[in-house]
């Protein structure tokens, strides 16, 4: 299992760098379609993923992505409010076909994942966005070895909370902590490349850091999505890892606050 684990990540890694140096079209269309499968993960848990609504959530995923790819950046909310009206439509005129809670699903789903991971892409466009974009691997699955080395070290004193038992609070300190420091030498790295960002050793530092936060509650908020419903993965798509969701929790919540830190630093 640890060799189809490892195998699997490395695959991972290699398709991520390659979109990621590359960007454009080709990027776009990978979040697009990792998109849709964590949203079909999502909904399957309720039995839910082949029904009209749910195509509602994977159409509009497929447009968020057309209207990004014709202008790169996109005000959400008018997105997301027509998305609701047009679910609710459904509701009352199929009623009482879906319940309320299935209909909130299929929202969340197109909120939670596809709009939260479309910022992987509005990472890479915007300015110095070929050097930003690692910032999100960096606070995800840098953290994620971080904290799991630390954990296995010296790790002694558990979360208090029931969604991942095996995690410490030294770990969760260890990610943090290492993906700072990843960030501030990968900031060293780049600090004779990019221009308009001020001290960007402390800067990389600081969204490593933050990211890492984020990862980590992105991480426990899925657990606490599948125990709810009594699952141990979300599916087996990836070998050694799970569904799409198991390996990219971390990410729906690294891409976005990585943005909001480049635009507030």
């Amino acid at each position: 299992m640890f060799i189809v684990r490892t195998f699997s990540g490395i695959i991972l890694l290699l398709i991520s760098i390659v979109t990621g140096i590359y960007g454009g079209n080709l990027l776009l269309a990978l979040v697009g379609i990792i998109s849709i499968l964590g949203q079909y993960e999502l909904y399957r848990i309720i039995n839910l993923e082949k029904s009209s609504i749910a195509f509602v959530g994977y159409l509009y995923t497929i447009g968020l992505d057309i209207i990004l790819a014709t202008k790169n950046q996109v005000s959400a909310m008018p997105i997301i409010i027509l998305m609701l009206i047009i679910l609710m439509v459904v509701y009352v005129f199929t009623y009482p076909k879906y319940k309320y809670k299935q209909i909130s699903m299929v929202f969340v789903g197109f909120l939670y994942i596809s709009v939260m991971l479309s910022f992987i892409y509005q990472v890479r466009i915007a300015e110095n966005g070929i050097f930003a974009i690692w910032l999100i691997y960096i606070a995800a699955w840098g953290s994620d070895t971080c904290a799991y080395c630390v954990g296995m070290l010296i790790g002694k004193h558990k979360l208090p909370t029931e969604l991942s038992p095996k995690k410490s609070i030294e770990g969760c300190i260890g990610g943090v902590v290492g993906a700072a420091f990843i960030g501030f030498l990968y900031g060293m790295i780049l600090k004779n490349q990019v221009s308009g960002l001020g001290d960007i050793q402390i800067q990389f530092a600081i969204i490593g850091g933050v990211g890492a936060v984020l990862s980590q509650i992105g991480d426990l908020a899925a657990s606490a999505i599948k125990r709810n419903y009594g699952k141990k993965d979300y599916g087996n798509l990836i070998p050694g890892h799970g569904g799409i969701l198991d390996r990219f929790d971390s990410i729906i919540f690294t891409a976005p606050i990585v943005y909001l830190c480049l635009m507030i630093l």
